[in-house]
Parts: C-alpha cells; sequence; structure tokens
C-alpha cells in the first residue's frame, strides 16, 4: 500500500513539495527572533530612509532568508493541485507552528541543570537559560500576528492566483505568480506588524515600555514590504526553473491533466 502511494508522481510530489513548505515556514518562524542589517550584511552602510517621520534601514527578520522559498512553494502548489491543495497546507503549517510554540513553552519551563546555565560562559554566554528562553520565548502576540499574516497571506495568495490564471491560462506564469505574491505580501507586511508591535506593544506596555507610533507602523510596512516585492521580482526566473523541472518530472499528459483539475478545485 504504501509502495503504490509513493509510487504514484503527482501524490510523490505533493510529499516533496508539502515536506519544503512546511519545514520552511516552520523553520523560518524560529529563526524569525533575529533581526539583521540588510546593508551591512551586503557590506555597505545603512540606507537610513526617512519615512514619515522615522528614519529606517532594511533591518528585517532572518525569516526572510527562507519565506522567498514558502513564495515558491505555494504558487507551485497552486499550479498543480489547487486551492484546496494550498490551503490544506497552510492550515497544517499553522498548526503545526502553534503546536512547536507550545512545545517550546513548555521546554522553557524545565528546570535546567546547573551545569547548563554557565555551560557556554566561555563563548561569551553567561546564562544559557536566558539566552535558551530569549530565543524561543517569542512574545504571545508576535506568535498570533505572525500566523495570522501567514493564514491570511496565503488565502489571498491562492485567490488572487486563480483569478489571474482565469484570464491569462497557462500562459504568463511570471504575472500569476509574482502577481499574487506582491498581493499578498503587501497584506502580510501589514498584518504580522499591526498585531505584533502595534496593538501587542500597546497591551504589554507597563507605563515605561516603548509604544509603537502609527507612523512607525506604517513605515516599517513600507520598508518589509519593498523588500518582499523586489524579492518577488527577483524570483521570478525561479519560478520558471521549479516549473520546468515538475514538467519534466511529471511528463507533458499528466502535468496537463493536475493543472486543469487545480483549476476546477476551487
Amino acid at each position: 500500500m504504501i509502495h503504490q502511494i509513493i509510487k504514484d508522481k503527482s501524490t510523490r510530489l505533493f510529499i516533496i513539495l508539502g515536506g519544503f513548505f512546511i519545514a520552511n515556514a516552520l523553520v523560518a518562524e524560529i529563526i524569525g527572533v533575529k533581526i539583521f542589517s540588510l546593508e551591512k550584511t551586503l557590506g555597505f552602510a545603512p540606507l537610513n530612509i526617512h519615512l514619515l517621520g522615522n528614519s529606517l534601514s532594511f533591518n528585517l527578520t532572518a525569516g526572510v532568508l527562507l519565506w522567498p522559498v514558502v513564495f515558491i512553494m505555494t504558487d507551485i502548489i497552486n499550479e498543480y493541485y489547487g486551492m484546496k491543495g494550498v490551503r490544506f497546507l497552510s492550515y497544517l503549517t499553522a498548526g503545526l507552528i502553534a503546536f512547536a510554540f507550545l512545545i517550546f513553552i513548555f521546554a522553557m519551563k524545565l528546570v535546567p541543570a546547573d551545569f547548563f546555565v554557565t555551560s557556554k560562559q566561555g563563548s561569551g554566554v553567561p546564562d544559557m537559560e536566558k539566552a535558551y528562553n530569549s530565543v524561543l520565548g517569542q512574545g504571545g502576540f508576535i506568535i498570533v500576528g505572525s500566523l495570522t499574516a501567514f493564514i491570511l497571506g496565503q488565502l489571498i495568495d491562492v485567490f488572487v492566483f486563480h483569478k489571474i490564471k482565469k484570464v491569462t491560462g497557462e500562459k504568463g506564469i511570471w504575472l500569476r505568480a509574482t502577481g499574487s505574491t506582491i498581493v499578498s505580501q503587501f497584506i502580510d507586511s501589514f498584518v504580522v506588524l499591526f498585531i505584533a508591535f502595534y496593538i501587542g506593544t500597546r497591551v504589554n506596555s507597563t507605563g515605561n515600555d516603548f509604544v509603537w507610533p502609527f507612523s512607525l507602523f506604517i513605515a516599517v510596512g513600507i520598508v518589509n514590504y519593498i523588500y518582499k516585492f523586489f524579492i518577488a521580482i527577483v524570483l521570478t526566473p525561479v519560478i520558471y526553473l521549479v516549473h520546468g523541472w515538475i514538467e519534466k518530472y511529471l511528463g507533458h499528459e499528466l502535468a496537463a491533466e493536475m493543472k486543469n483539475a487545480a483549476m476546477k478545485d476551487e
């Protein structure tokens, strides 16, 4: 039975694409706690963009390293397995991310061994327990904001993708893939910031903590979207490469059959 399931090309492809989709989304959430300077990473000084009274640079979450892969997987899965395929994987991924953070909470509650706390002092980490909790212990509003933005972004992506494909047909892969990503990531960029920081800093403020003003929320959202817009354009050739590989793997007849079924499966 298992042999027959794995032997089926369409099923095996769905498992492979789904595996990459889930793994990349989950890892992106975990590593996203780190904020890095894009300009300094590329070897030049921060741009210091003046926007709505704020001086901003491209300081981005490390999760952007993997989200482009999720974008590609979303469009490819949408192409061959339709809206239901993407929705299924999106809900499953969101559930697994929530499960992972729940396990992190239990792990942080465990009492550390004495030697663990001081085990990395020689490497410049005075308290491994605090370091461990700082990396894994993302705030509740950040988690809720991230998951909400992820689900909304995915649902909007598949909707726009199919609307564009109904107009263009099989032509214009770049238009439906890049276009759907550009629209969905506009929503994603602002939803996560609104919930995680604009609302989160207000609810969790003790009176002395920094609270995000509305102008900062809009300005940071615009900067983040500029980056995502640029990446979506740059990744267009990659989508064609992956699409070509899949067409070759499935064969023209099976690929055409799956794409036709995907368009009817709404």
